[in-house]
Parts: structure tokens; sequence; C-alpha cells
């Protein structure tokens, strides 16, 4: 499957998509115009990657800011995830913050809180 690759721009994270190790790496600061369309090729990666047969996919997000309209997109990305959980197949998801920014830390904690998917908030030096 072709790899899904986002340079980060002021707005937008760097998204880089790896089917050889069934990972997905979102890096950086998200506030675009339009968050829905800017992750829609995201969502349909996921998709399109689980449906092909693949078992197991792992998500790390390493976000220092993101807007409301991201946070909607991020939980319509763990939403597809959770639908793939349940399904059978391997999801993890990490989401890294720095040690020293608790905003981030209760960030990660809101987005999971009505998802069942296994996931793990990890501390780190820096982002």
């Amino acid at each position: 499957m072709e790899n899904l690759n986002l340079e980060a721009t002021k707005y937008t994270p760097e998204i880089k998509t790896d089917s050889g190790n069934a990972e997905i790496r979102i890096y950086g600061s998200s506030y675009p115009e339009n968050a829905n369309e800017f992750y829609r090729p995201v969502s349909e990666w996921i998709e399109n990657f689980l449906d092909e047969g693949n078992h197991k996919l792992t998500v790390n997000f390493y976000i220092y800011y993101f807007n409301t309209s991201t946070s909607k997109s991020f939980l319509n990305i763990l939403e597809i995830l959770e639908k793939y959980s349940e399904q059978g197949k391997d999801i993890n998801v990490n989401w890294y913050y720095t040690e020293d920014d608790e905003d981030s830390l209760d960030n990660g904690e809101r987005l999971f809180m009505e998802i069942d998917v296994n996931y793990q908030l990890i501390p780190v030096d820096s982002i």
C-alpha cells in the first residue's frame, strides 16, 4: 500500500504513514483552516490499510498544540480506530507529551475519555 506523507506547514503537522511497520506518526502543531479536509486522507488511509487485511496499526501523536476543529478530527480518527479494534484488529495509540506540559497531558486524557482503544500517555523530554 502506498504511504501517505504530508510535510509540516505553519498550520499543520507532519504526517507520515509506514505500511511496512504498520505505523502512523503525527508530529507538530495543528490548527488548519479546515481540519476535516486536512485529516480526511489520514482517515481514508487508516480505513484502506485495515480493510486490506492488515491486522495491526500503531498511531503515534506528537502534538504540542491543536485547535478545537483538530480535536474533532482526532476524535473521528480515534472512532475509526475503535471500530477496527472492536473487530479484533491490534490497534495501539500513543500520545506523547512533554513532561512539563500539563495542557498536552490533559488534552490527551480528554481525547481518550470516551474511546475504547488501547492507548498510552507517554511523557518525553521534548517534542
